[in-house]
């Protein structure tokens, strides 16, 4: 089973790489370029069968090191 963990920054948390991608993007003539918020993005493949044990133990490894929950947000997709 494969599963994708999509990590990004909560709304009003600031993003200083976006910032930074944002102004890049624009040096290299780029225009109409709003905001950029960075995040992360996990694929992970897992030997278990059972999607609803698949999910909580994906839930359970965010919570615990792949994401910083005071900060970030995060979506699991099992494929």
């Amino acid at each position: 089973m494969k599963a994708r963990i999509t990590v990004t920054l909560k709304n009003g948390v600031l993003d200083p790489q976006g910032k930074a991608i944002e102004h890049a993007l624009s040096g290299l003539g780029f225009d109409g370029v709003g905001q950029v918020r960075q995040g992360k993005v996990f694929d992970i493949e897992l030997t278990a069968t059972d999607k609803a044990k698949a999910e909580a133990e994906l839930t359970a490894m965010c919570d615990k090191l792949l994401a910083n929950t005071v900060i970030e947000n995060y979506a699991v997709e099992i494929a």
